[in-house]
Order: structure tokens, then sequence, then C-alpha cells
């Protein structure tokens, strides 16, 4: 089919979930995308930080294939070793004891959730169920996750969701000392909030989080979808901060591109999960697991996680030297950056992406920029021209 006969397709069979531009992608390598006509797009989403080491990447080909060829499942209820492999890994570079994997992100946040609870209600009581999520949060769409999601839009129409969920400010500690209480099992946050903005938690409103789970023994979970593994040019994301979680989520690039979630905790709410309380079918088959490993290799290496650094400090320079004047703030770090505008940013992600470049939203006014780990200076230099190239589209609206 061309363009237009998958684009009336999807219009006839696929629930309208996603507005989506008028182009279908077939390929991708390296850094770069290419579409049904032919044409070539440098990539500077990676699938919502998902693509970590671009498309088609050497080593996450060759751990596809050689597993794919070997088993690829055999679900939760037989041992296999690439899962272990890949447990093995994340335990030891992190704080946590023991992984449960899952099929998303969503999904690890509602077994955090699960978790959370059933941790409490073992050691504190019953009455200990309350959660505090802040505004501005994404952790899912599934019921648990959107429940701690703090979109109205999101949530109305499916409302009523989990009780027992209070939202408060975003780095407002003050807020947050009042709201967290003997009731409260656990707090998630995350150290970087990607979909509302590229918005930063302050270290020190993380310290004190820390400091007010400690005091009223509740659990802080340390949502790490989309600003772990990499992207800010540490491993973990808390890692800046010098804070530690009891629970940290995990998924979108973890297997490079293929459906993964995972759930870090310590042992002493390990120890609270009996078999039968929590469970997938689907989640860390042999060949997922494999790849992940792969993907968990590159990414993990000192001079790797370098390069992500002083790669995203390029692309800030390089950002903020297309004018200042109409960029209110430019958040974020590493490779997963925020440019708020003077005004609509659609106009020029569409102007962009003829000019062939992809790049994404996170709000109407906020260009976000979550390019491959992998990306080149040179593949940089080359997306910031088309950006310049188009610039004067920034903050344009209908009619203008």
């Amino acid at each position: 089919m061309d363009t237009e006969q998958v684009i009336q397709a999807e219009s006839r069979y696929l629930v309208h979930t996603y507005n989506r531009p008028p182009v279908v992608f077939t390929r991708g390598e390296g850094s770069y995308l290419f579409d049904a006509e032919g044409k070539r797009y440098l990539d500077f989403a990676a699938g919502i930080a998902v693509n970590a080491l671009g498309h088609a990447h050497p080593s996450w080909l060759e751990a596809l294939q050689v597993q794919g060829g070997r088993l690829t499942h055999v679900s939760n209820l037989f041992h296999t070793e690439p899962q272990v492999e890949l447990a093995r890994r994340l335990v030891e570079s992190s704080f946590a004891d023991r992984v449960f994997f899952s099929n998303s992100g969503a999904e690890a946040n509602e077994a955090a959730l699960k978790f959370s609870r059933k941790w409490a209600g073992l050691n504190h009581g019953e009455g200990k169920a309350e959660v505090i999520a802040f505004e501005g949060s994404f952790h899912g769409r599934t019921m648990g996750a959107l429940s701690l999601t703090h979109k109205p839009a999101y949530r109305r129409p499916f409302e009523p969701l989990v009780p027992g969920v209070t939202f408060v400010p975003y780095n407002d500690l003050a807020t947050a000392e009042r709201a967290i209480s003997d009731r409260v099992c656990a707090v998630f946050v995350e150290p970087i909030q990607g979909e509302r903005g590229v918005y930063m938690a302050d270290p020190e409103f993380l310290a004190g989080l820390r400091a007010l789970c400690d005091q009223h023994h509740a659990l802080l979970v340390f949502d790490e979808v989309q600003c772990g593994l990499g992207r800010t040019g540490r491993l973990w994301a808390h890692e800046w901060t010098g804070v530690t979680p009891d629970i940290m989520t995990l998924a979108k690039p973890l297997a490079g591109g293929l459906p993964i979630g995972a759930t870090l905790v310590t042992d002493p709410i390990a120890s609270a999960i009996e078999p039968g309380d929590h469970g997938s079918t689907f989640a860390a088959g042999p060949l997922i697991c494999t790849v992940a490993s792969a993907v968990f290799d590159e990414v993990s290496r000192p001079e790797f996680l370098q390069q992500v650094e002083n790669n995203g400090q390029k692309m800030r320079a390089g950002l903020l030297a297309l004018g200042e004047e109409r960029i209110v703030e430019l958040r974020g770090r590493g490779l997963l950056l925020g440019m708020q505008g003077n005004g609509p940013v659609k106009p020029l992600i569409e102007a962009a992406r003829q000019g062939g470049l992809i790049v994404i939203s996170a709000g109407e006014e906020v260009l976000r920029i979550c390019p491959p780990l992998t990306i080149s200076p040179e593949e940089i230099d080359a997306g910031l021209q088309v950006l310049a190239e188009n610039w004067n589209m920034l903050g344009r609206v209908d009619g203008d």
C-alpha cells in the first residue's frame, strides 16, 4: 500500500486514539527513518525516548536474530536464563535487590502500586493505603497508573478511578509535608516529568520526600520510565540527586523498541509478595530479555554515558543559539530536553518534518528533544540546521 492507502485503511480498522501526521514509516537505520516514498528523516524523537540505540543497531539486531532462532516464549510458569541475566544486570547496577518484569511503563507502575499497598498492609495495617502523586505527573493510562496521572483530560472520562490518591504541586516540599501522613503507603514521583514538558525535580525536593517517607514509613517510588537508562548521561536519572528510592519503574528504552517494563524493589518489599499476588503471561520472555540485556550492555558503558552527556550539552547550546529571545525556558538534562517556546510548537514540528526532521511536543508550547542515545555530533548539527531553517514557524498560529 502507498501512504494514502495506509492512512485510509487505518481510519477504517483502528480505534482512533491518536492523531497522526500524513507519513508512513517503513524502515529505520541508525538515527534515521525512511517513509513509504523513500524520504529520509533524522529522528529526534526515538519513538518517545524508546529507541535508545537508534534503528537496527548491530548489537540489538544480533541479539534479536540469535535468540529468535532459539526460544521466544514459554510464559512465566518456567525458568529461562535470559530473564535471570537481565534481572542480574539491573540489580547489580542499582539500589534494588529484586525485579518484577512486565510489558510497559504503565504495567510497571501498576505493579509498584500493588506492591506498595501489600507491603504497607502487612507491615503497618490495612488503613495505610493512601498514595501521593504530583501535579503534572504521567504514570500511564491503565486504571491504576491513570489514577496516579494528574492530567484531568486523561482521567475524567474513566472515573471513578482507584481511590486514595492525592496530588500536590511538583517541587513544593512544604505542601508535600502537609500531605504525607502515616496513612500514606507510597509517594510516586518522576525525577524528570517528561510528558508535562520536561520539568526536573530539585535535588532538595527529592531529598525532602525521602526524609518524609522515612518519617511516615512510606515507600518512595521513582518513575524513570522516560528519563532512566542513560538518557540524562547517568544510568539512572536519580543518580544526579544522590537520593535513593525504595522502588523504581523502568520501560521505554529497556529493550530498544520491544515491549518491556520493570519494577525494581528492595528485599523488604519483595518479601511482602507471594506467588499469585501478581503476574504476566508475556512479560520477560527470553527474546525480549536477551535484547534488553544487549541494550543495557551498550548503554551502561561509562564512555557511552559520557558521550550522552557531551551530546546533551551540544544539543542544549545549539538550541539556545537558534534564538534565545523566542525560548522561554530550556529544561532537562542529557538527551531529554524540553524547549518552552513563546507560542505553539506544532507549526515548527510540521515544518521540521517536511524538512526531514522528526521532533515531538510535550504540551502545546514545549518542543521535546529525545533522539537516540547513539546520535552523533554531526547528526545533531544537521537536525539543528533544519530547526534553524524553520525557526520562524515557532509560535505561529493558524492564519499567521
